[in-house]
């Protein structure tokens, strides 16, 4: 997914969303799509529009980033 066509999540829901580890802010990664917990290193991905805040489905931000698809 490239950043022209990324869905923008609402700042409001930005300012209440915390890493559900580390209780941490957390920073928006708009080309990738993600939640990142900089304290946690961790990337939640969101998925149309939606946050997933689930640590099993987090990345660690150490990882490459995923590709877009094609």
């Amino acid at each position: 997914m490239t950043a022209s066509n990324a869905t923008e999540i609402d700042p409001k829901l930005l300012e209440i969303l915390v890493c559900p580890l580390t209780k941490s802010t957390l920073r928006y990664d708009r080309e990738n799509q993600e939640l990142i917990s900089d304290k946690a290193g961790l990337a939640f991905p969101i998925r149309d529009g939606i946050p997933i805040m689930l640590v099993d489905e987090a990345r660690e931000i150490d990882d490459v980033p995923p590709k877009a698809d094609k």
